[in-house]
Order: structure tokens, then C-alpha cells, then sequence
């Protein structure tokens, strides 16, 4: 049986925990390969093959946790594990919130493709290289990673859970940058997540628009002063900013602490009503993704913003128990926005004056949603055209007023295997010189 050393590992560690002094536990038992070549400055450099194995557990001790891990299936590893779980949550404060899943039927969970099929992962990386060397003579590939992941999994508690699950997945992530002389742009980085290696990677993801974006950067202009305009937000960076609101305005460190501006917003607007946000594991777009919470629940989609209006905080057990509001039905980071009703082209169109974001560098936002950091890798737009590849530019805003002042989202979206967003556009954001 394919599961069976793992589970028999798993199974000794909750008796490991019991017999340590555990009240309830939560163990994985996990083992797994990855596979990986890279280019170097252009040439093919590295070929290696990585093995790992391990067990982690969690002991839950009179209302305390505590978690220890370790790199070996052998019995003495886990009991050594066992003993360590259990003395740090003998020393952890008090929380009644603390629990473990309930007892559910067994599942198993089979995805992406099992067996790596490495020569074809090779000539796919060899086209792209090829391809990129004939579209785009002036990019210059730093470093490309290109990898097949394996692992199965045995996930157990002491309620009588029991989840199994195996993945295969393909990755490959470039990160290039463009040349004229002596003039160069920013490093920019690419990447996607997929399942079949047969299919050309330069029609993946954002790869294609990545680079021609960035062959266009090597003499970028300086914007002086300081305006108010539009931000035109490529997929990945739309996604960044709305896991920022994410992360600052619903998680839950914010909504234990009460510092979130939303945390009295469930089932208010909280955004513009065009805007729906969903985290969907189990869309068909995005590959390998989570099958069991970190909590061991059987992880579901949800609507996190419908129609503008907050569904839910994103809780684990622990936070829902300590706030009274129901769990996320996952743990995942699987954004799915819908696609909009305009063309990328006519949102450009429609925007007299701003920036097409291809980047943005800057710090977590403050508790009432204010964000700065600097533009890098974009472009101005003026009067409906996009014109110059600008230098680092500062951007400053109010995230959560932004969400508000969304002028459009694309009917273009980009998949990566991650995510699958479009284009959106907000207005009223400060951009200024350095």
C-alpha cells in the first residue's frame, strides 16, 4: 500500500503524544521528491533530485499546545518529537480556544500527475529559452528554476481523522531582466505552476506579457511632482494588494486584537460592488492546491467578497473559537477574481493619467489600511495611451478606501496555477517622485 509506511508512522505518533502526556494530538506524516534543473546566466547549470521525509505533531495539554517536528519515519525520532511537543505545550499559557477537528469519515486526495516526466519538462525549457532568445533578442534570463514536486501525506488526530493525499506538480520561475548597452531595467521575476509539460510555457501564466513588458524598460523616464491618478493593477499585483486586505483587515491576529477597520464589517460593503473575491482551491485553474485545512477539515471554496460585500474573516479553529465567528472553509491562498466587462485596452483608455503597476515594494499597510511603497517595472499612462517605462516612483493610498474606488476590472485574466485574476484599475492614489 502506497500509504502505508506513512501511516503506520502517523499512527505510532499519536500513541507517541498520548503516552507523553497528551491530551488530544494533531499528526502528519509526510514524505515526498523534488526534481529540479536550472539556467544560470543563460546556460543550463544544475540537475539534482531532493528526498525528504518527516513527521510533525502537535500535543494539546490542559488547554496548551505545543509542536515539534522531525526529518525521520523511525520510532525513536517520532518519540523524541513526541517528548518535545509535549514540554513546550506544558510550558505555553492557558487558552481554552485550542481544539482539534472532529471525527469525520476517511478521504483520500489525489491530485496534478504523479510521475515526472523529466525529459519532456527539459525540452519545454529549452523551447522557452529558445523562444525568449528569438522574441526578446535584449532579455537576459538571470536564473530559471524549473521543478517537479511529489508528495503524499497521512494526516491524523486524535478524534479519529484521517486524511491521505499524494501531488504531482510541475514549477518553473524565471527571473531576467533587459539590456540596451549600458542601459538595463529591474530584475523582474515569472513564474507558473502546471501539470503538463508538454504544452509551450511561454503561452503560461503572465510570461509572455512579463517579458515583452520588461524589454520595454530599459530607459526609463523620471516623473517629477506629485498627482493624484489611476492605478492600473496587472493580475499579480492585484493579487498582492488584495491579500494585503486580506491579511490586514480580516485574519486572525487582527480580528482576535479588534484592530482591523472591518472587524464590525461582516455582511457590510466593505468594496466596490463589482468586486468579488473568492479563495477557490478547487477551481479547476488552480493546481495542486490545498485538499485539508491546517486544521484537518475537508477544505472548501468560498466567497470571501461578493458583490463588495465581506462574507467572512479568514479564521483558523483556534480564532473562530476565540472570536465566536465561523472558521474559513480553507487555509489556502487560491485567489479567483471574475472576470470584468471591459478590455484591458479600454481601461487604459479611460484613464487620463496614472501608472500600469508591475511591481510594488513596500511595507505591510498600517492597521487603518494606509500603504506606501515604490512602483517599479511600470509604465505612465496619460490621456488613454500608455507612454514611458518610468524609474522608482513612490505610490501612497488608503487600501481600504481604494477597494471603493475601483474604476474597472479586465474581462482578461491570467491563470498561473496559483491564482486567477484579471486587470483591475483604482482611482485616487498618490503618486509622486522619490
Amino acid at each position: 500500500m502506497k500509504y502505508e509506511k506513512l501511516t503506520a508512522a502517523a499512527g505510532y505518533a499519536l500513541e507517541a503524544l498520548k503516552n507523553a502526556g497528551a491530551d488530544k494530538a494533531v499528526v502528519t506524516a509526510f514524505n515526498g521528491s523534488t526534481t529540479e534543473f536550472n539556467i544560470d546566466g543563460g546556460e543550463f547549470s544544475l540537475m539534482r533530485t531532493i528526498f525528504n521525509e518527516g513527521v510533525g505533531v502537535t500535543a494539546y495539554v490542559g488547554g496548551r499546545n505545543g509542536s515539534a517536528s522531525t526529518n525521520a519515519l523511525d520510532r525513536e525520532s517520532i518519540d523524541g518529537a513526541a517528548r518535545d511537543a509535549v514540554a513546550a505545550a506544558q510550558s505555553a499559557v492557558p487558552d481554552d480556544a485550542w481544539d482539534i477537528s472532529p471525527a469525520c469519515e476517511p478521504r483520500d486526495f489525489p491530485s496534478g500527475v504523479l510521475e515526472c516526466d523529466r525529459d519532456a519538462l527539459f525540452s519545454a525549457v529549452r523551447q522557452l529559452k529558445n523562444d525568449v532568445a528569438e522574441r526578446w533578442p535584449n532579455i537576459l534570463v538571470e536564473q530559471l528554476v524549473a521543478s517537479y514536486h511529489y508528495g503524499a501525506s497521512v494526516k491524523m488526530n486524535s478524534n479519529g481523522v484521517r486524511f491521505t493525499g499524494e501531488s504531482g506538480r510541475y514549477e518553473v520561475y524565471l527571473m531576467f531582466s533587459a539590456h540596451d548597452g549600458d542601459k538595463a531595467s529591474s530584475f523582474f521575476g515569472s513564474g507558473v505552476v502546471f501539470t503538463d509539460p508538454t504544452k509551450p510555457l511561454i503561452e503560461m501564466g503572465s510570461i509572455a506579457s512579463d517579458l515583452d513588458a520588461v524589454s520595454k524598460q530599459t530607459d526609463p523616464k523620471s516623473v517629477s511632482g506629485k498627482f493624484e491618478g489611476t492605478l492600473v493593477l496587472t493580475p499579480a499585483v492585484f493579487g498582492e494588494f488584495i491579500g494585503l486586505a486580506a491579511g490586514n483587515f480580516a485574519s486572525g491576529g487582527v480580528i482576535i486584537e479588534g484592530t482591523s477597520p472591518w472587524k464590525d464589517k461582516l455582511g457590510r460593503q466593505v468594496a466596490d460592488p463589482r468586486l468579488n473575491v473568492r479563495f477557490a482551491p478547487l477551481d479547476p485553474a488552480i493546481v495542486c492546491a490545498e485538499r485539508v485545512t491546517e486544521d484537518l477539515f475537508v477544505s472548501e471554496d468560498f466567497d470571501f467578497i461578493k458583490d463588495g460585500v465581506l462574507q467572512c474573516f479568514l479564521l483558523s479553529l483556534y480564532a473562530s473559537n476565540k472570536t465566536g465567528f465561523d472558521r474559513a472553509k480553507n487555509s489556502s491562498w487560491a485567489l479567483v477574481v471574475p472576470e470584468g466587462d471591459t478590455p484591458l485596452e479600454e481601461l487604459i483608455a479611460g484613464v487620463d493619467r496614472g501608472l500600469l503597476l508591475g511591481r510594488f515594494s513596500g511595507g505591510q499597510p498600517g492597521t487603518n489600511g494606509d500603504f506606501s511603497g515604490v512602483a517599479k517595472n511600470s509604465f505612465l499612462i496619460e490621456n488613454g495611451r500608455i507612454t514611458d517605462a518610468v524609474s522608482e516612483i513612490m505610490i501612497n493610498g488608503n487600501l481600504a478606501d481604494m477597494l471603493f474606488r475601483l474604476r474597472g476590472i479586465s474581462k482578461e485574466r491570467v491563470a498561473d496555477g496559483a491564482c486567477l485574476l484579471p486587470y483591475a484599475a483604482f482611482d485616487g492614489v498618490t503618486i509622486s517622485s522619490k
